[in-house]
């Protein structure tokens, strides 16, 4: 059973699959391949894209952040950024269809955004969904946008500009710039965030745009 597994799961990790995708690829009798796609659902080893395909899930992406060390160094940086500007501060990666909190730091006092470390949160709303999809090709673009809070307009001055404003787009009362995080490529890997109540950052200021894009350098540096 276990091989049948990792077979339906190196199916999934070379390209979405749908359940006929799964049979056909692992040669598996169908009831079989539904069966342990669906347990491997529930334990978050596949979840499902927006068009209901099986894809890798938060689990395998949140061991491979482990592995890689990128958690390590976006707690550090957190840290640095909520100390900078006062307000709650995470790092986002994307998986699938949905953006997995890396690392997150909320201030002692006052009102704030609690967002734990490992919740995965959607990509149709919000700064770092915005900075997670602005640079992806195309077709993977359009996607999102057929159900997001964001338009293409918007995405294009996310890229011109090179960070996001969100103000009230995932949750009433909640504001949030994010900053994208590239890997030696240049790819974006990453987005930087800073979020809180919308009365403390509804303006995008000089002062924390500068903060964010410092804490962005600082993880691509390290990427």
């Amino acid at each position: 059973m276990i091989d049948k597994a990792v077979a339906l799961l190196d199916a999934v990790s070379t390209a979405p699959r749908s359940l006929a995708g799964l049979v056909s690829a692992t040669g598996l009798p169908r009831p079989t391949a539904h069966r342990l796609a669906l347990a491997l659902e529930h334990h978050q080893l596949l979840t499902r894209d927006s068009e209901g395909r099986f894809i890798i899930g938060a689990r395998p992406m949140a061991w491979s952040a482990e592995i890689d060390g990128l958690r390590t160094r976006s707690h550090e940086v957190v840290i640095s950024l909520r100390d900078a500007t006062g307000v709650s501060a995470q790092v986002y990666r994307r998986v699938g269809d949905q953006r997995l909190c890396l690392a997150a730091a909320e201030p002692a006092a006052g009102l704030r955004d609690s967002v734990p470390v490992g919740s995965l949160i959607t990509m149709h709303a919000g700064s770092a969904a915005q900075i997670l999809v602005a640079w992806l090709p195309e077709v993977e673009r359009e996607t999102f946008l057929q159900r997001a809070a964001y338009s293409a307009a918007d995405l294009q001055q996310v890229r011109e500009r090179g960070w996001a404003q969100s103000v009230a787009q995932r949750e009433v009362g909640v504001a949030s710039l994010s900053a994208p995080v590239r890997n030696a490529l240049g790819e974006v890997t990453a987005a930087v965030s800073l979020s809180g109540p919308v009365e403390r950052l509804a303006e995008a200021t000089a002062e924390r745009i500068r903060a964010l894009t410092a804490a962005a350098a600082r993880l691509q540096l390290s990427e």
